[in-house]
């Protein structure tokens, strides 16, 4: 390619990349916006951790081939081009808008040195500016997925380029360009599908250009031969030698590429492209009237719009529709420069006849002629034709101006154009700044496309703009009153705002729209797969009811019966299942999503929690492994599996929950449940020290974390520091006066460390206020009145203990100390505790034992990721949802518990599990 750029001058090279430079500099403030986002922000396929193989078996939007919702557009060079730049830098957009500038110079200067082959230098370098700032490229350049445009332009004209040095002296064929560009044209259709036409531009160069040949002169050829008069001359065979060569391996590529897409056509709906599904003569007028509406935006791209669909353009359905007239007036135009080029000798018969073919050729996939397209204008698709229209334009330039009469007005003419186009182009950038101010800018071109309304929107919706959005999908669905999308958008708006009953009725009004089933008839081919979701969405509504979860089942059914791949219903259905006790039918569900999609590592997190549920943790960790495996950064199963090791009791498998634990908090620094449960591990491990800095921390990002402050508490009495405990403590019973166990350890710390009866007395008084028949609260409150000398009261108090607990051994013994104190030596004289370890020492010593118990407690994290619905024009984001907490678990026991104290700890064990639901 550098060697074809030879006889390209530094200053024309200059002047290429200033021009493109300031009319496009803009871009580079732009976002993801449209397209953008399903092409990268939601492709799994730009992110290092993808094999590389999966983009050449998925389409363009990270969708694999195989699937009936993929769009069938196999781009996997373009993919792998976002891919490099998301190594680099991530998702952030200037690098990508950047390199699509840079790509778009690249154009702009090869096809400088492709007008040089039909156009004076002067002329060359007016079709090439005039191509670099036509505002008809702002989709192609300023939006990310015009890259596909970009780099199929690139390796389509450097193709062309090749083949025009396959001719050698005296006719010889040199047969390396050929092979060339057999290479190339294969690259580009990597880029995009239109690469492949250029094999068409081609063969006409070859017949027409190379060998000089016109149409009346092949004609009078062939006539020659079939009458037997003359043979086929030598240069002839060489040339359809050439022709047959390019033929079949554009015949490769296209069964290569028919194979990639199964033979299967995607499936689109008649808002994507009405025309298409319309009765004749309708289908026929509208798409011939589109071929002057596409050259009517080259001519003048005045009023732009990023969505041509649905109802932008009304269906041509009548001979009498004054459009028509548009329609016979291009063909007229188009004929006669036809006749021109190929009747005619000469170099400027030549350039039109070459400028007709790069308009027509690379145009023909997306005309609708061999099979429908999902879009009725697209302008990115006329970045390749626009370079016909601009050869044209400088080629008319050039007869003017050799006209001395209209030098000077060619000129002005010339330098207007230009001038107005790049400040359009420069203006019509800042459009594409935000989804926002692209689809408010397509409003004001066309405001009879529910689509934009719809897309306007979702623009508010992502900004949590509730009210204002629900303004623009109510509008879409008077614009289009059978969008089942739009309605679908209105029931999800209403649900954010929490009118439910407004919800279900916009979905319902969305399913009645949806297609009656055909008995034989296969659903899928007559409705777009997203439409599908408003089963799913309407289900997820009614399954907030307790009453209605069979109704939400039925709904999820009727789903998979119309389409048994739709993988979104049985995850959906798994989910309900769980709601409704029903772990098993859950296993099935997530099982048979799998056969679907073995990669979805959302599927492999359900399914072990699934597991959690029927209580089998050794495959519940075989699947967090999975999901790992297929998403290392899975933050809720690097948390839960952490946690399901935590909680085995199994030392070995301490330091690999630590590793998980700290990868979570690397990727959720701000969620205090990390930390906490790295200080449990700590806790576990009898590192103090560690496991005191990460409670600190998981308490100053969630001040009032009940686990945490209790645990901290829990873990300076077990350390010897009670009087650090005794402000965690505060803290926590200010955020939960009720907290039982830390009214205990607060109770115990007084008595035993600060010497305040009063104090611990209000500690033990409240427990009971909460729970009278609290064996451990009223216990310690009979050892205050023990401390308090009053023992006939502390008799009392603990025959009252005994009868909650008739079989605690060590409340007996207590009773018969404090009896034995009374015979001897009478209450009034007790002022101290006995000497040999009585009531006190042991009230505390159980009580410290009942709390070690509590070192467990923590807060569960619940495995539920939102399920947001999609009915953009993009491919909806598939996440997985469970709305069902990790079930608690016991872990291991505290070996050196009493086996006499068996009552009081199923006690303990209760109030745990309550504290724990919390």
């Amino acid at each position: 390619l550098l060697e074809k750029m030879g006889d390209i001058s530094l200053k024309e090279a200059a002047l290429i990349v200033g021009v493109v430079a300031a009319c496009y500099w803009n871009s580079l403030f732009c976002g993801f916006v449209f397209d953008d986002v399903s092409a990268i922000l939601d492709n799994k396929d730009l992110h290092p951790s993808t094999p590389l193989k999966n983009l050449f078996q998925n389409d363009f939007w990270g969708t694999p081939m195989s699937e009936e919702r993929s769009h069938k557009s196999y781009r996997p060079l373009t993919v792998l081009t976002f891919r490099l730049n998301y190594l680099f830098s991530e998702l952030n957009a200037v690098s990508y808008h950047f390199l699509n500038l840079v790509f778009h110079v690249v154009v702009c200067i090869v096809f400088l040195k492709v007008c040089k082959l039909f156009l004076d230098n002067r002329s060359s370098i007016v079709a090439s500016l005039l191509f670099a700032v036509h505002p008809i490229h702002t989709e192609a350049v300023t939006g990310v997925v015009g890259r596909a445009e970009l780099l199929s332009s690139i390796f389509f004209l450097a193709a062309f380029l090749s083949y025009t040095k396959s001719k050698g002296p005296d006719n010889t064929i040199v047969w390396t360009p050929i092979a060339v560009t057999v290479f190339l044209v294969a690259v580009a259709t990597l880029c995009k599908e239109q690469g492949i036409t250029v094999v068409g531009i081609c063969c006409v160069y070859e017949v027409f250009i190379a060998q000089g040949y016109t149409l009346p002169a092949l004609l009078d050829t062939a006539v020659e031969i079939l009458r037997g008069k003359g043979s086929i001359p030598f240069s002839m065979l060489q040339t359809l030698l050439k022709l047959i060569v390019l033929m079949f391996s554009t015949l490769l590529l296209v069964v290569v590429r028919v194979q990639v897409i199964q033979s299967q056509l995607p499936v689109f709906t008649r808002f994507d492209n009405p025309a298409a599904v319309s009765p004749s003569p309708a289908r026929q007028l509208t798409f011939n009237y589109l071929l002057p509406v596409n050259a009517w935006l080259l001519l003048n791209p005045s009023e732009l719009c990023c969505d041509w669909t649905m109802g932008t353009i009304p269906l041509v359905e009548s001979l009498l529709d004054v459009r028509n007239i548009a329609t016979l007036t291009f063909f007229c135009f188009l004929g006669s420069l036809m006749v021109f080029s190929l009747r005619y000798p000469g170099d400027s018969s030549k350039t039109v006849l070459m400028a007709l073919c790069l308009i027509v050729l690379p145009f023909i996939p997306a005309s609708n002629l061999f099979f429908p397209v999902g879009f009725v204008v697209a302008e990115r698709v006329l970045y390749v034709p626009s370079m016909g229209f601009c050869i044209l334009v400088a080629h008319g330039w050039k007869k003017l101006s050799n006209k001395s009469v209209l030098r000077k007005i060619s000129w002005v003419c010339l330098a207007a154009v230009l001038f107005t186009h790049a400040l359009k182009t420069l203006h019509r950038n800042w459009d594409w700044e935000s989804e926002y101010t692209l689809f408010m800018s397509a409003l004001k071109v066309n405001k009879n496309n529910a689509k934009l309304w719809n897309n306007v929107g979702h623009a508010l919706e992502n900004e949590k703009k509730f009210e204002r959005a629900l303004q623009f999908f109510i509008q879409a669905t008077q614009v289009q009153p059978d969008d089942i999308g739009a309605h679908m958008n209105v029931g999800r708006t209403y649900k954010n705002l929490n009118k439910t009953k407004e919800a279900e009725e916009s979905y319902m009004i969305a399913k009645s729209l949806m297609p009656q089933i055909i008995p034989g008839k296969k659903y899928a081919a007559r409705v777009a797969p997203n439409h599908l979701n408003v089963y799913i969405n309407l289900a997820n509504l009614i399954r907030a009811n307790e009453s209605r979860l069979e109704e939400a089942d039925q709904l999820y059914r009727q789903a998979i019966s119309m389409r048994p791949d739709f993988k979104q219903a049985y995850i959906s259905r798994g989910e309900l299942l769980l709601k409704m006790n029903k772990p098993l039918k859950a296993k099935e569900a997530y099982l048979r999503a799998l056969e679907l999609d073995r990669t979805n590592a959302d599927l492999w997190y359900n399914l072990a929690i699934v597991y959690i549920e029927l209580k089998d943790p050794t495959e519940a960790l075989k699947n967090f492994n999975r999901a790992l495996e297929l998403n290392p950064t899975h933050k809720l199963a690097l948390f839960n599996s952490a946690l399901l090791m935590q909680e085995s009791g199994d030392a070995r498998l301490r330091p690999e929950a630590k590793q998980r634990l700290l990868h979570y908090v690397k990727e959720e620094p701000q969620d205090s449940n990390g930390y906490f449960n790295l200080g449990m591990l700590a806790m576990d491990d009898k590192k103090d020290m560690e496991a005191e800095a990460w409670m600190k921390k998981a308490i100053r990002l969630q001040p009032n974390f009940r686990s945490a402050l209790f645990n901290l508490a829990l873990l300076y009495s077990q350390t010897g520091k009670e009087l650090m405990a005794l402000p965690v403590l505060e803290d926590l019973l200010r955020h939960y006066p009720d907290h039982t166990k830390g009214l205990i350890l607060k109770g115990d710390i007084l008595m035993n460390q600060k010497k305040d009866i009063v104090g611990a007395k209000k500690c033990f008084e409240k427990i009971l206020e909460l729970d009278p028949n609290n064996v451990q609260g009223k216990h310690n409150l009979c050892v205050v009145y023990f401390e308090e000398k009053d023992l006939i009261k502390a008799e009392k108090c603990l025959v009252e203990t005994l009868a909650l607990a008739p079989h605690e051994e060590y409340i007996q013994r207590h009773l018969n100390i404090v009896r034995s104190k009374i015979a001897s030596l009478g209450a009034v004289e007790q002022s101290s505790l006995p000497s040999d370890g009585t009531a006190a020492t042991e009230a505390k010593k159980n009580s410290f034992q009942n709390l070690k118990e509590v070192k467990r407690e923590k807060r569960t994290t619940q495995s539920t990721v939102d399920n947001k619905e999609h009915s953009k024009n993009k491919k909806p984001t598939e996440k997985s949802s469970v709305d069902k907490e990790t079930p608690k678990k016991s872990t291991k026991e505290i070996k050196d518990i009493e086996k006499k104290r068996v009552a009081a700890l199923k006690r303990l064990e209760e109030i745990e599990r309550i504290l724990n639901g919390e």
